[in-house]
């Protein structure tokens, strides 16, 4: 992960689609930005108790600007409000990134899915994969077209890209796109929890890569009290019930990044050294989760009473 952190200046603002606002940032001395890859993410930090996550849109050739698309959500938590009420062309924001648990790995072909501003997180990917010579096809959907994104950006690639509004075409065909995958395809899916809960069902793990903007919903064990030993500082400390690890080793004066504290972003991954975690996070794979090297230490516990990280 980037360690870079910068007030960076709003020099473009503008809409584009019902509710959907793009902001284009640059560094106000016109440094160049850190480089990024197709999947990356920026936290933006809007104020105390308020950063959020947002995916780079834009080119990653261009060092000079960071685009993000950003959904007005009136049921959200103030992020979305706070980007769209507060923030004008001319403002700093604070950032921090870039960061990619949600990398374009290579493939010789490649079947995209969108849902709403899940489509922020692929636009990049389709350039990437146009540029690699990949096979490649987009399925988007949303609830209306003027509710969807970056359309008009979309219009270049031909009839590799389905739009399909709610409203006119009913549910996604998700058949369509995952039924008869051929080999040495690579499935890659953001957009709301239900969707990506349909595409999960219908698609080989190894198969599918997907970004969760919200939780994923699962079933837990219960709680229970567990020691933890921070290697490099050399704290025994204990993880109450009902207080995460991240809180507990802060409460301790042990500085460690973390951003959503959802288990989203992957900003406080962890190594773990000894022990096996109680994996409660929407980050890491299934692969990841076996071999249990690292953890999400802002919702994940532990399956025993005791492990060792490197902190």
């Amino acid at each position: 992960m980037s360690g870079y952190e910068a007030e960076l200046l709003v020099h473009r603002r503008e809409f584009v689609a019902d509710g959907v606002l793009a902001l284009s940032l640059s560094h106000p001395l016109g440094e160049e930005l850190p480089s990024w890859e197709p999947g990356a993410h920026i936290d933006v930090l809007l104020g105390p108790d308020l950063e959020r996550q947002y995916s780079l849109c834009g080119d990653p050739a261009d060092r000079r600007t960071w685009r993000i698309g950003v959904l007005r959500e009136p049921e959200g938590r103030g992020g979305s409000a706070y980007v769209h009420e507060e923030l004008r062309e001319g403002d700093k924001v604070r950032v921090r990134g870039p960061r990619n648990n949600f990398a374009l790995r290579p493939a010789p072909r490649y079947r995209f899915i969108a849902g709403g501003i899940g489509i922020t997180p692929i636009l990049p990917m389709l350039a990437a994969a146009e540029a690699a010579g990949a096979e490649w096809s987009l399925l988007y959907g949303g609830r209306t077209r003027d509710s969807m994104a970056f359309t008009g950006d979309l219009g270049a690639y031909g009839d590799r890209v389905t739009i399909a509004p709610q409203d006119e075409t009913g549910l996604l065909d998700l058949g369509s796109v995952l039924d008869d995958v051929p080999q040495g395809t690579l499935v890659y899916c953001c957009g709301p929890g239900p969707l990506l809960d349909a595409v999960e069902e219908r698609c080989p793990g190894g198969l599918l890569h997907v970004e969760r903007f919200r939780p994923k919903e699962q079933e837990t064990g219960p709680d229970g009290e567990f020691e933890v030993v921070l290697e490099r500082t050399g704290k025994t400390l204990t993880v109450p019930v009902g207080v995460s690890v991240l809180d507990t080793v802060r409460a301790a004066g042990v500085e460690v990044l973390y951003s959503c504290t959802e288990g989203t972003c992957g900003t406080c991954e962890t190594d773990v050294l000894e022990g096996t975690p109680d994996h409660r996070d929407s980050v890491l794979s299934d692969a990841e989760r076996e071999a249990g090297d690292t953890m999400l230490i802002c919702v994940s516990r532990c399956r025993g009473r005791r492990l060792v990280l490197d902190l």
